[in-house]
């Protein structure tokens, strides 16, 4: 495949039940991703986000969803020498974009009582500063060729949501699993504590913008609360993340550019 083989030592596969199972026995699913059976084994570079991340998925009522279930060590651990364990769920991503729309909706609803992370509030890097941006938090000079002058034209178009904030999603395209008619799978959850629909959005952007669905997607769920609004600071998050990224190119070459022009007319 590619990977770079980095394998959950045995010391960790014991300590998550798998008292059987040998280096041969794994599957290489990503880099840091391995399957042995109907166990799944993820390398984790940020322990609080893997501990909150097991807690949620673990307790999270969605019976619309097929949800990773996380497993605890054999003393009650959730991150065990740096590596996390939950249950194999089926399928692959695959370019269905309503339906990953409807995905983000339906866990936002699962996810409407649960509380703010604490980590949050602290959490630092492109995306963070992007959303940031993208709420008028804060304030970062872009590239103007990257996004930043789209940027510019579309940010006074913000005003005030009637929607509160709570735990949504925020990378759910090209995440979701898909297996035929069966539930949508989860297997990871990237927290913001936003408006209910801002994941829905996002999920609406990225779909057009990098998966090539059809303008008219952002149209189709107009009826969701603040939808418009919502779309203008999903897509003010892209601008200000690519127009930062190091490796992007010109926003005017991408579908990103796009969006924004659609974003803008639907304003």
């Amino acid at each position: 495949m590619g990977y770079a083989a980095e394998r959950p030592p045995a010391h960790v596969r014991a300590a998550f039940g798998l008292t059987t199972a040998s280096d041969d026995d794994g599957e290489q699913l990503a880099a840091t991703v391995w399957r042995y059976g109907d166990v799944v084994l993820r390398k984790v570079s940020d322990r609080a986000h893997a501990v909150w991340l097991a807690r949620t998925l673990a307790a999270l009522e969605a019976p619309d969803l097929r949800i990773a279930r996380p497993l605890n060590t054999t003393d009650g651990r959730w991150v065990m020498g740096g590596w996390a364990a939950a249950r194999f769920v089926s399928g692959r991503p695959e370019n269905r974009p309503d339906d990953t729309v409807h995905t983000a909706i339906t866990l936002q609803r699962a996810m409407s009582d649960l509380p703010e992370p604490d980590f949050l509030a602290g959490r630092q890097g492109l995306a963070a500063d992007a959303e940031r941006m993208a709420w008028g938090e804060v304030d970062v000079e872009l590239d103007e060729a990257k996004g930043g002058r789209w940027f510019e034209i579309l940010a006074p178009a913000r005003k005030p949501l009637s929607s509160r904030p709570q735990l949504v999603h925020g990378e759910l395209f090209g995440t979701v699993l898909f297996d035929g008619d069966a539930p949508p799978g989860i297997v990871d959850l990237v927290p913001h504590f936003r408006p209910a629909e801002w994941g829905a959005a996002v999920a609406a952007i990225d779909a057009v913008a990098w998966g090539g669905a059809d303008m008219a997607l952002l149209h189709r769920w107009s009826y969701l609360p603040d939808w418009s609004q919502l779309l203008l600071r999903a897509t003010l998050f892209r601008l200000a993340y690519h127009a930062r990224h190091p490796g992007a190119a010109d926003v005017e070459a991408t579908r990103l550019r796009a969006a924004a022009a659609q974003v803008s007319e639907i304003l």
